[in-house]
């Protein structure tokens, strides 16, 4: 099924009111952002581990990264609090649960092929720094090479935040809220801009803390090729 897939228009999932919907795991759901692909997918998702919950060991050919937005998620190599931030690779394995139930933003399949590079960040204990040329904001990097930039912004509440000149950005509320474009962005909505179009958002006055993408999107995204 295809969600979201066309990439040269904006598009926006407020998904704290869309419905959870069952996965092929027991106790496993999800609510989709975007997605290209069958069961097999390029896509953006929030998935929920009931307790007790797991998914069958596998093998990420494409990649995964993910946010923990809630309780811990674990597999062989941790256990992962909320705010944790995962890249598995390419080629990575592992056997993912959730004892006492999680969630998580998952993204599949968006990683260079060649990429080999593992980690996690846990951004709720990491010190945040200033954004050059951005007042009201300051960010945790998170991972950046010469095809993608991710990183955790907290901007003060009543700020106004622009950016510009980017290729391709998202933006996911973990926590309050902010207006763009007329439409007002709260806690897990998610917002998808096109190469170079401009994000000029009015923070609310609770301020927001934000997981942003940016520059992913100069080539053309495909679905996997399976």
């Amino acid at each position: 099924m295809d969600m979201n897939a066309d990439f040269s228009k904006r598009a926006t999932v407020h998904a704290s009111t869309a419905p959870w919907v069952p996965s092929p795991m027991k106790g496993v759901e999800r609510r989709m952002l975007d997605r290209m692909g069958d069961e097999v997918a390029r896509a953006t998702t929030i998935v929920r581990y009931a307790p007790g919950s797991s998914f069958s060991a596998h093998t990420h050919t494409g990649g995964e990264e993910y946010l923990v937005i809630d309780g811990v998620f674990q597999d062989e190599h941790g256990d992962f609090p909320v705010g944790t931030y995962v890249r598995n690779p390419p080629q990575s394995k592992h056997t993912p649960r959730a004892d006492n139930g999680a969630t998580i933003l998952v993204k599949l399949w968006q990683f260079d092929p060649e990429d080999r590079h593992q980690m996690s960040v846990d951004t709720l204990n990491t010190e945040s720094q200033p954004v050059t040329g951005r007042d009201g904001a300051s960010e945790i990097a998170l991972y950046s090479d010469d095809r993608e930039n991710v990183r955790v912004e907290i901007w003060e509440a009543g700020s106004q935040q622009f950016i510009k000149g980017h290729k391709g950005l998202e933006v996911f509320v973990i926590s309050g809220g902010f207006s763009e474009s007329g439409e007002q962005f709260e806690t897990e909505s998610w917002l998808r801009l096109p190469v170079g179009a401009d994000f000029d958002a009015q923070v609310g006055n609770q301020g927001a803390r934000v997981w942003i993408k940016s520059d992913h999107l100069g080539d053309d995204p495909k679905p996997p090729a399976v």
